[in-house]
């Protein structure tokens, strides 16, 4: 075999690899369930993996109550002081059409099908938000328009594909306003 085809049975390899990795993403979005999720983001721009946004997904637990926060002894005087998150873990699941998960202690869900999950209350909120500890990457096309400035005067939302175990895959982007969805065109 000389070095011409040696070549191309390696380029034949590679394009064999990136193209079964399509197919199986594709047939992952087919099968699995999909839901919108609003998004909490941040836009970081690392040389080595190129432009993309860390979303963090909020998630609808099925009973918020069921693991309060932890009060912190405050004296009258003192300002407010804002409750330390809580971790939990849960297995994600579409409802109402929304993510949601049982949001169980991590002690009682150490299994691989969940996903780590953040209970915490926000400065200036009096509402809890729960949302996946860990954020999930969007990448975007290097001269894209940057979403979270689109997002304004609105809520930045991820259509999201959820796979048996592991977090989920977003997949597109949109902006509400009001009880209006737009989705975004990454150009």
């Amino acid at each position: 075999m000389n070095a011409l085809q040696k070549g191309l049975l390696l380029g034949v390899v590679q394009i064999a690899l990136v193209t079964s990795l399509a197919a199986k993403l594709s047939w992952d979005r087919h099968r699995f369930p999909r839901t919108w999720a609003k998004a909490g983001t941040w836009d970081p721009d690392l040389p080595i993996r190129g432009r993309y946004l860390g979303l963090q997904l909020e998630v609808v637990c099925g009973n918020p109550t069921a693991m309060p926060l932890p009060q912190i002894p405050r004296p009258q005087s003192a300002p407010p002081v804002f409750n330390p998150p809580v971790y939990l873990r849960g297995k994600l699941r579409v409802e109402n059409g929304h993510l949601a998960s049982d949001c169980a202690s991590i002690n009682d869900a150490a299994n691989e099908d969940t996903v780590p999950i953040l209970r915490q209350q926000r400065r200036g909120q009096s509402a809890m938000t729960t949302m996946l500890s860990e954020p999930v990457l969007f990448f975007l096309p290097e001269h894209a328009s940057d979403p979270w400035q689109m997002a304004k005067g609105g809520e930045l939302w991820a259509e999201v594909t959820l796979p048996k175990s592991g977090p989920p895959r977003p997949i597109r982007l949109a902006v509400k306003r009001g009880d209006q969805l737009t989705p975004l065109e990454a150009k």
